[in-house]
């Protein structure tokens, strides 16, 4: 994404524009932009005008408007089976689209204040993103990330099994479906094999093709073939010697990025599991979602090892972090998402105090399989650096909030003693 322009006072007051560029900034937009912001963009808008012998028209005009938003909408298309394009068009277009809702803010000629807009903001488009509640800490690291120059799909992944298979390209903060297979192969039957072996030759030609058309392999740091049983082997053999029959040499010179793993099903979230194997975690030290699965993999082994060491819910990571004992704090970024902004400041309060005491805090994006997962359990988990019994915690706060009543009320009586005297 293009920082065109950035202007945040030391407050948190103050606006940038932005210009997306693809369907993971659309993303990171969609994110950035609360109810309550004011967004300012190109905007089409029907006009209608009466003559003064009373008839009307009507016509379309483009016009900047600004909104105080109240929606916001993301959606996201995956490439359909029927696509085709050059092998060598290795170009993603944007399929994600944003729109925006709100109250008009700023009279112009054409549209009136309090009037009523949907802008829909489109890759390549500037826009104008002021924050009514001010710029927080995890607002202001998502444009520095999503900003940062050389970010993209980092890796390719075929999830597939007998006759299905999903392309998918991985980048920091998204999972993108590119296109989905689906094949009918029957069974193998005595006494011939031949219905079986053509629908498996057609469903690995049909996959093949698609990896050529939607996957850039020379600029990816991996493609991973994952499937439950050997569908992965056969698609693996399958790709490589169609390369060399027809002499691709890119795909060929590729072949080191190529790597297959077990997965227990032969559907998307597999690739949670298959990220987690030691050959690709080495390949991808570093990288953001990498981070995430492992993080969500430790969380799970210390739940089932240690449970006094591993905590989730809203409520309950709270009390780990105000005793200060959270040594990973695993939140999804649904939750900043929340229209009400002291529910959102909780959280971000909540990010700035265990990375203040040196915790590790691991933003998971909910367009990723890890993340999706994480919004099973609350969306919020705690890997602590030291057990804590829940009940005790608990308890410990239940007597602490009746100490302090008690308080209030020994001094209101006090108060009342010396009033009557």
């Amino acid at each position: 994404m293009k920082l065109v322009n950035k202007h945040v006072e030391k407050d948190g007051s103050g606006y940038v524009t932005l210009r997306p560029e693809d369907d993971e900034d659309m993303w990171h937009v969609y994110n950035l932009i609360s109810e309550g912001d004011h967004v300012r963009a190109m905007a089409v808008r029907r006009v209608q005008t009466v003559s003064s012998t009373g008839s009307s028209d009507s016509f379309r005009v483009k016009t900047n408007l600004t909104l105080e938003v109240t929606k916001t909408t993301f959606s996201s298309a995956a490439s359909s089976s029927s696509a085709s394009s050059s092998n060598q068009d290795k170009k993603i277009e944007p399929t994600a689209s944003l729109q925006i809702s709100g109250k008009v803010i700023e009279e112009n000629e054409f549209v009136k204040l309090g009037a009523y807009h949907t802008l829909d903001l489109e890759a390549n488009r500037d826009f104008r993103l002021t924050k009514v509640t001010g710029w927080d800490s995890v607002a202001l690291e998502r444009i520095q990330e999503s900003t940062a120059e050389g970010r993209g799909a980092e890796i390719g992944a075929i999830v597939c099994g007998e006759g299905t298979a999903a392309i998918c390209l991985l980048s920091e903060h998204m999972t993108t479906v590119r296109q989905r297979i689906d094949t009918s192969i029957p069974r193998k039957r005595k006494g011939g094999t031949s219905g079986h072996d053509k629908a498996m030759e057609n469903f690995l030609s049909t996959v093949y093709q698609a990896i050529l058309r939607l996957i850039p392999f020379q600029d990816l740091k991996a493609i991973v073939i994952a499937s439950p049983g050997f569908t992965k082997d056969t698609l693996y053999d399958y790709i490589f010697q169609q390369a060399n029959l027809n002499n691709n040499k890119p795909l060929i010179q590729s072949r080191s990025k190529w790597i297959k793993v077990h997965s227990n099903t032969s559907h998307v979230h597999g690739l949670v599991e298959a990220l987690r194997a030691p050959e690709i975690s080495k390949m991808l030290q570093g990288a953001k979602f990498a981070k995430e699965g492992l993080g969500l993999d430790k969380f799970h082994k210390m739940l089932a090892t240690d449970e006094l060491r591993a905590w989730y819910g809203p409520e309950h990571v709270a009390l780990a972090v105000d005793r200060g004992a959270v040594g990973t704090l695993l939140i999804s970024d649904d939750l900043f998402r929340s229209s009400d902004p002291i529910k959102r400041n909780h959280y971000v309060e909540m990010v700035e105090s265990v990375r203040s005491k040196g915790g590790e805090v691991l933003i998971f994006s909910s367009m990723h399989e890890s993340g999706q997962q994480l919004n099973l359990i609350t969306g919020i988990a705690a890997i602590l650096t030291y057990p804590l019994d829940i009940e005790i915690v608990e308890m410990e706060e239940k007597e602490e909030k009746e100490r302090i009543e008690n308080e209030k009320n020994g001094i209101n009586l006090d108060d009342n003693d010396n009033d009557e005297e």
